[in-house]
């Protein structure tokens, strides 16, 4: 029983660690200043905002020729000016309405270390199956970790009673 838990424990350990390593990169990539796109944290300067919320979604509208079934509409700054950026409609990719001017754009193509971020560590390659990779992938880590565990207490058990005798 031992032994093929041995072998279930390091089976479960080779598959869990490559998404496990990724997520980590991907942590830590995000953890490095400015590597990813949105990384830093602006204070917003409120005095600059001259579109309202309702201006810079219209905007939007005009931009793609549709009105956007938009779901977020966030105020930030970005490269130094007050942008509101319209998610919704189009997937992963947003559009950016300048907060002074009104100007419509849609968002650059993220870099790579930005796109390995998003993949890896928010699972975005998976699609629809995001939420069960992401439930299975745990539910095998805690596998892993409870025959691990297992495995301790019985390692450690029999050199206790080794000791004792």
């Amino acid at each position: 029983m031992n032994r093929f838990l041995y072998q279930t424990h390091l089976i479960l350990g080779a598959v869990v660690s490559i998404p496990l390593l990724a997520w980590a990169l991907s942590g830590f990539l995000y953890a490095l200043p400015n590597t990813v796109e949105g990384g830093t944290v602006e204070k917003i300067d409120a005095m600059r905002v001259k579109v309202t919320p309702a201006e810079a979604m219209a905007r939007a509208n005009e931009l793609t020729g549709k009105t956007l079934p938009t779901t977020a509409l966030t105020l930030l700054m970005k490269d130094g000016r007050p942008q509101y950026q319209s998610i919704g409609g189009l997937g992963a990719d947003s559009i950016f309405i300048d907060a002074e001017t009104g100007e419509a754009a849609f968002s650059k193509p993220p870099t790579l270390k930005t796109q390995f971020f998003r993949e890896a560590h928010f699972y975005f390659f998976a699609g629809g199956w995001q939420v069960t990779l992401l439930l299975i992938f745990s539910a095998l880590a805690t596998l892993s970790a409870l025959t691990g565990i297992y495995l301790n207490i019985v390692h450690w058990g029999r050199i206790l009673r080794k000791r004792s005798e």
